[in-house]
């Protein structure tokens, strides 16, 4: 089932690569590198290599000293587009300009300059801000070049062996976020054309290959883990609270059937702090488990912890109703027979409840499965060990990979869909009607079908309710036709 699902993750994932790409093969004068890091356009002197793009810069002091708003360099000699909310200053090193003859004062050279920045940077943008958007443009090959009160460097080694630019004001009043709002710096190398490696892209299916090949597949493993070994707590949890609300006085019954109801209206992020505030590691409930080397806090244990938390209040309401919907008689006479109260629950109780409880669990797996607030508040997002499907989603959108954004969606849709329909039709399978061959010899009559299903269920009911009447009369075997009978009742009512 698992290679089915993955089969059919790859097959709507060649879409997404073919549009992740498509920027490149529209720009025909550039010939953009497979990576997005190279291009080569026909006849220029040069060609572009080591093309990065850096999102967000740092206005925080560098050795206790404020500089301005900096972002870091690779090395000095680096051409550098800084887009700015306004406009883009492009400075190119002097030694570049001369070695492969750059007027920056000519139109056709920056022009030039533009068709190489603006596709790479629309290919590393990630659905942000893009130079192409930008209409004014600055181009100098000056170290320190002024846009009205901003003052831009370039390469200048803030400590040793580490460069940056940075974009100060006349004075440190001066607000550069607020003032200039810097959006991304660009920074690349130039090399001679005939020395650039262009790696050219694969079809649709070589690069859906490759990109398979190096994914991390360790959220789905811990997904499963997690919602297997949650939904086994969530079953016998949510069983035992539905038996235990329903031995209890109305009022305490409301009392107990908040607090474990109350998980299911709650944010899931504030389940997760109310639960970090109980079993974290400052607390001494979490040091004393954390001491016996089973941490409960940002651990494994503490996604299956957040995933029984939240699901936990499904399966509880959907046994606690199908309980209090059986017939209090049916039950009242099963005891006059002398059935205790674990025989009445696993014999009698559950096979009638049976439809629901499988309804409540199939809810309940499905909450584990799409839980995220809740695991990334107690679990957090440690790679391998607490990072489920949902958190990957999140995270790799942040981060702008959105081939494996849609990787996962597909993923936690198609394995969805497959577990809840696999769960549903196993379910229906052990409702159906089951009914033991009499004492005669005779063989059972098929099961009606048609409209007369609600009086069946009826019948069978008043069936139970007859035999258990007629048990001080009829023997032992009173017992045992009663146990057939609440088998059979859920599938007679077919």
């Amino acid at each position: 089932m698992l290679r089915r699902c993955l089969l059919a993750v790859a097959v709507a994932c060649t879409c997404v690569f073919g549009t992740t790409t498509a920027w490149a093969d529209e720009t025909s004068e550039v010939d953009v590198s497979a990576d997005g890091d190279a291009a080569r356009i026909e006849g220029a002197a040069y060609a572009v290599e080591g093309f990065q793009r850096s999102q967000v810069g740092s206005n925080r002091a560098i050795d206790e000293v404020y500089y301005g708003y900096t972002y870091r360099l690779d090395g000095p000699d680096m051409l550098v587009a800084v887009n700015t909310a306004d406009y883009a200053v492009v400075y190119v090193p002097q030694p570049w300009c001369e070695r492969f003859d750059i007027d920056l004062a000519d139109a056709e050279a920056q022009q030039l300059l533009k068709d190489y920045l603006e596709p790479l940077d629309e290919g590393l943008s990630k659905g942000n801000v893009t130079l192409a958007r930008q209409e004014m443009w600055y181009f100098t090959s000056e170290t320190t070049y002024e846009v009205g009160e901003a003052t831009f460097e370039f390469g200048r080694e803030l400590k040793e062996g580490y460069y940056y630019v940075v974009i100060a004001g006349p004075d440190d009043a001066f607000d550069v976020k607020a003032e200039v709002r810097p959006a991304q710096m660009d920074s690349c190398m130039l090399v001679a054309a005939d020395d650039a490696v262009i790696a050219s892209a694969g079809g649709p299916l070589e690069q859906l290959a490759d990109f398979l090949a190096n994914m991390d597949y360790s959220p789905l493993w811990v997904t499963l883990k997690t919602c297997g070994v949650a939904i086994v707590f969530v079953f016998f949890l949510g069983l035992a609270a539905a038996y235990f609300t329903l031995r209890l006085s109305k009022r305490a019954q409301d009392i107990f059937d908040t607090i474990f109801t109350i998980p299911m209206v709650l944010p899931p992020t504030v389940c997760g702090f109310l639960l970090l505030m109980l079993l974290g590691r400052n607390t001494a409930f979490g040091r004393f488990f954390q001491d016996v080397g089973f941490p409960l806090a940002f651990s494994w244990q503490a996604t299956v912890i957040a995933a029984v938390v939240v699901a936990f209040p499904l399966m509880y309401r959907s046994a606690r109703g199908a309980f209090e919907s059986l017939d209090p008689n049916m039950l009242d006479a099963a005891r006059t027979l002398g059935w205790s109260d674990g025989r009445i629950f696993v014999r009698l109780m559950l096979p009638l409840a049976w439809s629901s409880i499988a309804s409540g669990t199939v809810l309940a797996f499905a909450r584990a499965l799409g839980e995220f607030g809740c695991t990334l508040f107690l679990a957090g997002n440690q790679l391998g060990s607490t990072r489920t499907i949902p958190i990957a989603i999140y995270f790799e959108w942040m981060n702008g990979n959105q081939a494996a954004t849609w990787f996962w969606t597909i993923v936690l849709m198609v394995f969805s869909f497959m577990v809840i329909l696999f769960i549903n039709l196993w379910s229906r399978h052990t409702t159906r009607y089951r009914e033991k061959a009499p004492s005669d010899g005779r063989s059972p009559k098929p099961p009606r079908e048609g409209r007369r299903g609600g009086r069946g269920r009826r019948r069978g009911v008043a069936r139970v309710t007859e035999v258990a009447a007629a048990g001080p009369a009829c023997g032992g075997g009173a017992s045992e036709r009663l146990e057939d009978t609440a088998w059979g009742v859920e599938g007679g009512a077919r």
